[in-house]
């Protein structure tokens, strides 16, 4: 996928969401200590989440939300033999409530299907209530919880078969 233009429950938004390439690092850095800023004040063992962001993109699948040159929201994706983890969604505080978070989920689960994975899987923390809930409105289940870690999983559906054409 190449690039999506933004639209959320209220219509057509400022971003697009794109391939990251290493020069998004420090925007991506500075969009997720935004958009974690809230709970690394209230969570202390919350690991940090914007570190390596230039080692994150040339190592996985990450897409960032852009608008008018400020990323604003990204998406890591990885690969796994059996599922695709949901390795970090973020949104920026001031873009939240107009829909790019269930774009930015939508993506990865389409991405995660066009590749053939039945299953995402992803961990939050127990103390961000408010990711849970997202998660689950979006179709995904705790599978687990261990410490303050919650696992989630999510399954997809295949993508649609081309229709045979007629001869």
């Amino acid at each position: 996928m190449a690039e999506v233009t933004g639209s959320g429950p209220q219509g057509p938004h400022d971003w697009t969401i794109r391939r990251a390439v290493v020069r998004d690092a420090d925007g991506l850095r500075d969009c997720l200590d935004a958009a974690y800023a809230e709970y690394a004040e209230r969570i202390p063992d919350l690991p940090p989440v914007s570190a390596n962001c230039a080692e994150e993109i040339d190592a996985h699948e990450v897409w960032v939300a852009e608008s008018c040159g400020v990323i604003v929201g990204g998406l890591v994706l990885v690969p796994g033999d059996a599922v695709m983890l949901l390795a970090n969604v973020a949104v920026h505080p001031d873009r939240r409530g107009a829909g790019l978070g269930r774009q930015l989920l939508a993506l990865a689960e389409a991405e995660a299907a066009a590749r053939g994975y039945g299953e995402m899987r992803l961990n939050t923390h127990a103390d961000m209530p408010e990711t849970v809930r997202l998660y689950a409105r979006n179709g995904w289940e705790q599978v687990a919880l261990r410490g303050n870690t919650i696992t989630m999983k999510k399954r997809l559906r295949p993508p649609a078969a081309p229709s045979e054409t007629a001869r």
